[in-house]
């Protein structure tokens, strides 16, 4: 997928792509929108510089991001044999397809939002670990095998495009259905236990090597799609081994959504343990970080109940929660 001067952005055939002047608030969001001008959304024409905040300025989660000075965002996609199972939602799906889904669209979102004229800038890089019956890149395609990849690079090399039917409007108050581009880097994958441990070690080593190559940048975002208990021991070393890594900026930060085939009411962004169903779910709680304060506000926003102690969980998650749940875990701060 090539996104630059002139490309058509896919899932959106009839617009192209312009210049993209972004923050890191803004990379995942919704509010960086296509300019043609000087005007940015909060980064200035030297954007290859990092901006440092005034002196004495110490609040975490706020540093600016540039080429020169990416985050990354590591996924941590259980692939065991139960993801094979439908995910609570009206229309059926397997959670293994669904999570896919959502992160291969993000992808394409994030891609398209931070293309410039020349092509898409790596203000971060992004990583895809699966775990089942092994643990390693679950990049399909040319990036198979590869860690953490600059985006640039993810969005020249998806492993194909698919066509997929969407509903559009017909700018008369209904709906039309269109064929529209979907490009895919990680297929759907079920086999195997879930080695929940060792893909949580898996990812500190890659948190390790980012803040020590990056030791001012935004820090790490860890986000781990779930279905099921770990089968290789107790995680929660593994987790407090990740958040125990930081940058200037803040401790890497780490996510859990646990995705259901019960159905029901997910229990979303609590601040306490107190009402989750069994010792699973607090475990996966008690691993979980605080959302720091933009994130706080955008969930907000979204509709989510929050308080200064909410925490980057989400337990029995249905289909529009998983989308959620990566729309607000992938976002960072709004600069001012």
């Amino acid at each position: 997928m090539q996104v630059g001067r002139g490309q058509f952005a896919p899932d959106h055939p009839n617009i192209k792509v312009r210049a993209l002047r972004c923050s890191w608030g803004d990379l995942a969001g919704s509010a960086c929108a296509p300019v043609t001008g000087t005007s940015a959304c909060r980064m200035s024409s030297s954007d290859d510089q990092l901006l440092h905040r005034p002196p004495g300025a110490n609040v975490p989660y706020t540093a600016e991001i540039s080429r020169s000075n990416p985050t990354s965002i590591i996924f941590l996609v259980d692939q065991s044999t139960s993801m094979s199972d439908p995910i609570g939602g009206e229309v059926p799906q397997q959670k293994a397809d669904v999570v896919a889904d959502a992160i291969n669209r993000l992808l394409t979102e994030l891609s398209v939002k931070c293309a410039k004229e020349e092509g898409v800038r790596d203000y971060f890089h992004v990583a895809v670990v699966g775990y089942g019956a092994t643990v390693g890149s679950a990049f399909a395609g040319s990036l198979g095998g590869r860690d953490i990849v600059p985006l640039s690079e993810v969005a020249d090399n998806p492993a194909r495009v698919d066509e997929r039917s969407k509903k559009v409007p017909d700018g008369a108050g209904g709906l039309v259905e269109t064929v529209v581009n979907f490009p895919l880097w990680m297929d759907p994958v079920a086999r195997g236990g879930t080695p929940m441990n060792r893909a949580l070690q898996y990812a500190e080593s890659l948190v390790a090597g980012w803040t020590e190559r990056y030791p001012a940048g935004f820090p790490p975002i860890v986000i781990n799609l779930t279905d099921g208990e770990s089968t290789d021991g107790d995680p929660a070393a593994a987790a407090e081994a990740i958040t125990s890594h930081a940058t200037a900026d803040g401790a890497a930060l780490l996510f859990n959504l646990h995705v259901s085939a019960a159905g029901g009411t997910p229990t979303a962004f609590p601040d306490t343990a107190d009402g989750l169903p069994d010792s699973y779910a607090r475990t996966l709680f008690a691993m979980s970080s605080p959302l720091p304060t933009h994130m706080r506000s955008y969930a907000a926003s979204q509709g989510q109940r929050v308080s200064e102690t909410t925490r980057g969980f989400v337990y029995n998650a249905d289909i529009t929660t998983v989308v959620q749940f990566l729309d607000i875990g992938t976002r960072a701060t709004e600069l001012r």
